[in-house]
């Protein structure tokens, strides 16, 4: 498998597309908002990415979970290696590509997980806490585990907080013992893009998305019977959209602040690339900047090299 990686705004999609169609590849999403249909605009699914000199490259968990749900990594990590199994099978090479750092990490590292219920009694011993307070408590409940399982880069809203504190706090009271996930054997690159250009990026096509309709596909959201805090949990365009969609925020002050925290989510994901790094996993970056063919040309010999190390070791 090939794994491509990187924080927004990096190109990480149009590169997995042109390869996969170099490679006769197949691309498996690791993307957490992806997931949900109907939530097009705002999550970046950018679908037209996947069509490549007019063939469409087959991409997999995207478009899977109904909005207002709670797909989490418990999930993914099951539909992730029934996908990966049935690409192997019919003999095309799986492409993972996503800035989920943590979906990432817990499939190539094979993350012994299990499903975990509410946990109502904590939830109302964190209900009223804001972000930051949530936040600390996670902090240490992931010091105290010695844990990477929560991708600070998800947390975002409190809810989510809540959340990641109850499966941190389920685990530590239940080891999970001796059920193991198998690891993925990948190479495992990653677009680097200049700061600068990451934020400019960013600005850019959050006026694009705004132009192209983001408020309205939430407001068919919440038409469709999806509640605003259901929205609001998902973070990111979904938070910010939709609070000023009910009227919380006026729209200068919805960019403002969505403006700010993508790039904020985008500095937070290069942050868990590099405890990626820390933490064993070797990340072959290639600069955003050069040109798609110069891009795959450096992945293809980075595979071949692979190959022949493997070959003759």
């Amino acid at each position: 498998m090939i794994t491509i990686l990187g924080p927004t705004a990096s190109g990480k999609t149009a590169l997995a597309a042109r390869l996969a169609a170099c490679i006769g590849g197949e691309i498996i999403s690791a993307d957490s908002r992806q997931v949900y249909r109907r939530m097009d605009i705002g999550t970046g699914k950018d679908l037209s990415d996947y069509v490549v000199e007019g063939k469409q490259i087959p991409y997999h968990l995207i478009d899977i979970a109904e909005p207002g749900t709670k797909y989490n990594l418990f999930q993914y990590q099951q539909d992730f290696h029934e996908v990966y199994d049935k690409i192997r099978g019919r003999g095309a090479e799986p492409i993972l590509c996503g800035g989920t750092g943590l979906y990432i990490e817990a499939v190539l590292k094979g993350y012994a997980l299990s499903p975990v219920p509410q946990n109502a009694a904590l939830r109302e011993s964190l209900e009223g806490k804001t972000l930051e307070e949530l936040t600390v408590i996670l902090i240490r409940l992931k010091e105290r585990n010695n844990s990477a399982m929560h991708n600070t880069t998800d947390v975002d809203t409190a809810q989510r907080a809540i959340r990641a504190i109850e499966i941190e706090t389920y685990n530590a009271d239940r080891p999970v013992g001796e059920r193991k996930m198998p690891r993925t054997d990948s190479l495992v690159t990653g677009v680097a893009i200049d700061r600068d250009a990451r934020r400019e990026k960013i600005t850019r096509r959050l006026r694009q998305r705004l132009d192209e309709g983001l408020a309205e596909e939430v407001r068919e959201l919440i038409k469709s019977g999806v509640p605003p805090e259901d929205l609001i949990y998902y973070g990111l365009e979904y938070k910010y959209v939709t609070e000023y969609v009910i009227g919380k925020i006026d729209r200068d002050e919805m960019f403002r602040l969505l403006e700010t925290a993508i790039h904020q989510f985008a500095k937070r994901q290069m942050t868990w690339f590099r405890g990626m790094e820390r933490r064993g996993t070797e990340i072959k970056w290639i600069d955003a900047s050069l040109p798609m063919e110069k891009k795959i040309d450096r992945i293809l010999k980075l595979r071949e090299e692979r190959k022949l190390y493997v070959f003759n070791k």
